[in-house]
């Protein structure tokens, strides 16, 4: 075995040493830069921001319901720390809105339908706050983005299954108010219909309110009186009536098969996917390059923010041709090949 003298021993054991921090050096500025981003972003970009949620209804709601679920979502992900408000009248908003904003939020998701000037306002007032809100109007400033749900192509596919499907060749539309987001749906529901079946007609309804299942049931029952054996159920309520009455039914915003009690009524539902326009307002804050924009093109099929459900139950029932015709339309779609026309006029009834 070969010793070693003090003096040399002591030089090694220095030089060891000295390796070993030289090594934890390199390696805390490795993780440094791990940390910061080779590009210079900050270590804020891998952390956790604070959401705040404002929402006029419960969250039970279907349209609030489904911004809750994509945040909540993003929550559970470890991406975010997230709360929020629910039931909050326009009177009330704005307050709210200053509240979390001066809570120290890094984004907040509402809507400002029926208040858009004043919320501008309060992005106006806080320019370091992320602002994503519901609204028929357009981006503001420099931090106040704006959505909406635009799932009138999987309402077009579902008008397709629909003029298919009907033997009177009448089909009844219940909403909630004749609005551009609502009328939208409805337009190209009929469209899809009138592509494959031109005698079909339509008796059309707004009930007034967004969410009154009992008004918007007996409105249904009065369209089927008068004929109709088709139900597009754009409000909560429609698919009750369709079931006791014994004909189906075409959901709006969320799966109504599945949520509504729609087993064996409900054919297919348009649904809404907020995911793809959270998940990526989220990116852009955490990277510090959140900008006022529209996030249209994030709620349409080819981003994954629309899509039709499946047909589950009636997946034999309807025709295999009109499925063919679905799938191929949807890719069209999907390609930017087929364009359905938005329309946000209201809509009639034709008989």
């Amino acid at each position: 075995m070969t010793s070693l003298k003090q003096g040399n021993g002591c030089a090694l054991l220095k030089s060891a040493f000295g390796r070993r921090s030289a090594v934890k050096a390199i390696g805390l500025a490795f993780a440094a830069v791990a940390a910061f981003g080779l590009s210079g972003e900050s270590a804020l970009a891998q952390e956790k921001i604070k959401v705040a949620g404002i929402y006029t209804v419960p969250i039970q709601q279907k349209w609030v319901g489904t911004l809750h679920r994509a945040l909540a979502a993003a929550e559970k992900r470890g991406e975010i720390e997230y709360s929020f408000s629910e039931k909050v009248p326009n009177t009330d908003y704005v307050r709210v809105m200053r509240e979390y904003a001066e809570g120290g939020v890094d984004l907040i998701v509402g809507e400002a339908f029926g208040i858009s000037r004043e919320a501008r306002k309060v992005a106006d007032d806080y320019p370091k706050i992320a602002f994503l809100m519901g609204d028929p109007g357009v981006e503001h400033g420099s931090n106040f983005s704006v959505f909406d749900n635009w799932i009138h192509e999987p309402c077009y596919l579902m008008g397709v299954v629909a003029g298919t499907m009907t033997k009177t060749n009448k089909i009844g539309m219940v909403g909630g108010f004749p609005i551009g987001e609502v009328n939208r749906l409805f337009h190209a529901f009929m469209a899809g219909a009138k592509s494959v079946n031109p005698d079909v007609e339509f008796k059309i309804s707004f009930i007034g309110s967004w969410y009154d299942p009992p008004k918007a049931k007996e409105f249904a029952f009065a369209q089927v009186e008068s004929g109709v054996d088709v139900l597009y159920a754009e409000r909560a309520g429609v698919v009750d009536a369709a079931r006791e009455k014994g004909i189906i039914a075409f959901g709006n915003v969320n799966d109504m098969n599945k949520l509504e009690n729609g087993t064996d009524v409900v054919v297919a539902s348009a649904l809404w996917h907020m995911e793809p326009a959270i998940n990526y307002a989220i990116e852009q804050v955490k990277a510090g390059t959140f900008k006022a924009e529209n996030y249209k093109e994030w709620t349409m099929m080819k981003a994954g923010g629309a899509s039709l459900s499946p047909f589950y139950e009636f997946e034999g029932k309807v025709p295999a041709e009109t499925k063919a015709k679905i799938d191929a339309l949807a890719a069209k779609i999907k390609a930017g090949d087929m364009v359905v026309e938005i329309n946000d006029e209201e809509p009639k009834s034709t008989f």
